[in-house]
């Protein structure tokens, strides 16, 4: 899919809401260490990092009161939002969308190892192995970042959200890439973009969601991290052509 398209469709997602906005981009950049600590070459980890930018598009037809709700969802409500799955499949297939890859992340994220998930109810081999891999990604995330209806996250929630994904690798999730996040975590190549990249950052405008800029953006910012020197950018800031480097 053309690039100028793809950041079009996610500037609709991020007028409509913002909290999915950022997870895009923590998402992106979760993927983005995950493949090439996996030792996947440049245009592999830039094809997964596209896939994860589009993975909600669903939810720019989920009504607005549902997706901002402030409260916990209804069980009403909760099935509306699981619909988001099929609903950016069915957006991007009608936009001559093919390839098979991006269309699994955006249908298959949410299904789970023992059938449990939804749109399709899959289980084990059955889930495409891309998809699998980034349900653990997405799921990280939606457990450490701040939403409409948790207002505060600890510096343990990482810790809680691993425990979690370790406690259901094999029957919920894919062991290896809850191995591969957690070894990440464990050698603190995580907690710049937990630091920085969080929901507690205003979220004004992402001015660019190509991959290449993200990505390219992820590793100075890491290798900043690192070395101490990281300054405190929000994530409207990095995302911008301009403080890429």
């Amino acid at each position: 899919m053309d690039r100028d398209i793809i950041e079009a469709l996610i500037r609709v997602v991020e007028v409509k809401d913002a909290c999915t906005a950022a997870h895009t981009w923590r998402v992106a950049l979760y993927t983005q260490l995950l493949s090439e600590a996996a030792g996947l070459d440049p245009d592999e980890v830039l094809h997964l990092m596209y896939a994860a930018v589009l993975h909600d598009i669903g939810k720019i037809d989920i009504p607005y009161r549902i997706l901002t709700k402030p409260g916990r969802l209804t069980a009403a409500e909760f099935e509306i939002v699981k619909t988001h799955t099929v609903l950016g499949y069915d957006r991007l297939r009608r936009m001559d969308e093919t390839d098979p890859v991006t269309l699994a992340f955006v249908r298959s994220h949410h299904e789970r190892l023992d059938g449990s998930g939804y749109p399709d109810g899959l289980s084990g081999a059955e889930i495409p192995i891309a998809a699998r891999c980034f349900a653990v990604v997405d799921t990280f995330d939606a457990m450490t970042s701040i939403r409409p209806y948790r207002r505060h996250v600890g510096p343990e929630a990482a810790e809680k959200a691993l425990a979690v994904l370790k406690a259901e690798a094999g029957t919920r999730y894919c062991p290896d890439a809850v191995e591969l996040l957690a070894a990440r975590f464990d050698s603190g190549e995580l907690d710049w973009i937990l630091s920085y990249f969080n929901d507690e950052q205003p979220m004004v405008s992402v001015s660019s969601y190509d991959a290449p800029v993200i990505a390219t953006a992820g590793r100075e910012l890491s290798r900043r991290w690192r070395s101490g020197k990281a300054a405190p950018l929000g994530a409207s800031r990095v995302a911008s052509r301009g403080d890429a480097g």
